[in-house]
């Protein structure tokens, strides 16, 4: 199945966070951040969302920092993504 965002809408995948500290401590599952970077796998197109003209600028393949409680969970072929307005992506890593 493949992902087809709708409007200004952009699916990612969260790219895991370090397991170990810089000193080499082994954090457990619940004493790790919520990633807040991501890989962009889908990009909606855009045109006019609630009476606004919103132009994509993100595009596939782009590395994203996102806010860190946005979007819409979803799970897809055993594989999790995020659903979430372009707006909730607060810069792209180059």
């Amino acid at each position: 199945m493949k992902l087809n965002p709708l409007g200004d809408k952009v699916v990612i995948k969260m790219i895991e966070a370090e397991e170990t500290t810089k000193s080499g401590i082994v954090l457990p599952g619940n004493a790790k951040e919520k990633p807040q970077m991501a890989e962009v796998i889908a990009v909606g197109p855009g045109g006019m969302v609630d009476g606004k003209e919103v132009v994509m600028t993100i595009k596939v393949g782009d590395k994203v920092i996102t806010n860190k409680y946005a979007g819409t969970e979803v799970k897809l072929d055993g594989v999790e993504y995020t659903i979430l307005k372009q707006s909730d992506i607060l810069a792209t890593v180059e």
